[in-house]
């Protein structure tokens, strides 16, 4: 599918797929958030050299998008103020924006900080709970920063406690074209919209896997698909590696995102998952 996704002042051309680094500015993210914390501080706070040399770092690695969030989404993860999700993730944002020629998303449901972060430079919205906070449909429309909607089954503290569908693969579909459709309505052109199932948002394993099964169903939108899987529990689940040693089971699980049609992986590993969408498009050009 060619497509040309506007985000902001950029153009990034989706005709083959492209990798987004996960950039976290949190104590408690599931993987990798406090590599990034101020040695010299008794509180968590982020150093913006270490943030700016894993920016560098993954863009060099080939990262289209650097992914920035303030606020940890893992199951029974708690809320952060809204102050302290600003503090973390802007100083990020416009030190990356000053510094890198990289399109940055902000991974947020807060639209106070989406319109700062757009301010500061960001170009796309990533949001877990697709614009269904009060004021957030609005910041994203009257910006011209694209948006991410994805689908999640409760909220991030309690979404793993009570799990059902009667068909996964269709409520979430279902699901994410009434946002697309919310979306369109408030004049969100859809040259801007992305979809993300959520794996691992209110999914049981087994929910995971019908979804990366059945991925192509979610071509009948006619907007590009993001998938974020890497590192995720229902990997560890079927391979019994912890968190940080599931790097194989990352590339395994994009390549087939791929091969379901993703246009975007949301990645922790940028090289490797590189390495995958380059093998992906040599291997779908033949």
């Amino acid at each position: 599918m060619s497509f040309i996704l506007t985000a902001g002042a950029r153009q990034i051309d989706l005709s083959a797929p492209i990798c987004m680094g996960i950039l976290n500015t949190t104590p408690d993210s599931f993987s990798d958030g406090s590599n990034l914390a101020a040695t010299t501080s008794s509180t968590f706070r982020v150093d913006i050299d270490k943030a700016l040399r894993l920016a560098e770092t993954m863009c060099a690695e080939g990262a289209a998008i650097l992914d920035i969030g303030g606020e940890s989404t893992r199951p029974g993860a708690e809320e952060v103020s809204l102050q302290e999700e600003m503090d973390r993730v802007l100083p990020v944002v416009a030190a990356i924006s000053q510094r890198i020629d990289v399109c940055i998303s902000v991974d947020s449901s807060s639209p106070e900080l989406m319109i700062a972060a757009i301010e500061a430079g960001a170009g796309l919205v990533n949001d877990v709970r697709a614009l269904n906070r009060s004021g957030a449909l609005e910041a994203v429309a009257r910006s011209g920063a694209a948006v991410c909607l994805m689908h999640m089954q409760g909220q991030p503290g309690t979404m793993q406690d009570k799990v059902e569908y009667s068909d996964v693969v269709q409520q979430v579909s279902n699901y994410l074209g009434q946002r697309l459709a919310v979306c369109r309505e408030a004049g969100i052109s859809n040259d801007r919209l992305l979809i993300d199932p959520g794996f691992g948002f209110g999914k049981t394993v087994e929910h995971n896997f019908q979804l990366l099964k059945s991925l192509s169903q979610f071509a009948v939108h006619g907007q590009p698909l993001l998938v974020g899987i890497s590192r995720k529990s229902m990997l560890g689940a079927v391979t019994g590696r912890d968190v940080n040693e599931r790097l194989a089971a990352s590339v395994a699980a994009a390549t087939l995102a791929l091969q379901g049609g993703a246009k975007i992986i949301r990645s922790h590993d940028v090289a490797a998952t590189m390495d995958a969408i380059r093998v992906h498009c040599a291997f779908a050009s033949e």
